[in-house]
């Protein structure tokens, strides 16, 4: 069963057994897979989302790796935040800007990512849903 270049380039993120399985229609996994994507946010999404709403302006690679260590007590890659940052991107939970060039940095320009009215929404919506499930828990008996 071969697939032509265009197809190649068109699904480069996407599994193999989407396009493989002889008993599913193509398309329909296509769209389900890129649907399920935009639902859904994973814990480490989640983790990074959050700090890029509490850093507003300031929120930039080093500087989330930074806020997860001192507030979480947890060590993070800094290729995986870039990772994360890119895929919420992608989702539309952030967007991203350069910042301007510093001595300190050689030059170098800083991307400057900021959370969208999406992202905000995603994160209330969790929130939401975690409150919710937390009080029918006896032993946690949270009441906000």
């Amino acid at each position: 069963m071969g697939v032509s270049t265009h197809k190649r380039t068109a699904r480069r993120n996407i599994p193999n057994y989407f396009f493989y399985n002889p008993y599913t229609y193509q398309y329909i996994c296509f769209t389900k897979y890129i649907e399920m994507a935009k639902e859904y946010l994973g814990e480490f999404e989640e983790l990074v989302l959050t700090i890029v709403g509490i850093l507003q302006d300031e929120a930039y690679g080093n500087a989330i790796v930074n806020e997860i260590k001192e507030r979480v007590g947890r060590e993070v890659n800094l290729s995986a935040v870039h990772v994360t940052l890119y895929r919420l991107e992608d989702k539309g939970h952030v967007k991203s800007r350069m910042g301007g060039a510093t001595n300190a940095r050689g030059g170098r320009r800083k991307r400057i990512f900021t959370i969208t009215n999406a992202g905000l929404a995603m994160l209330r919506t969790m929130k939401e849903a975690r409150l919710d499930l937390w009080k029918l828990i006896p032993q946690l008996k949270y009441s906000a």
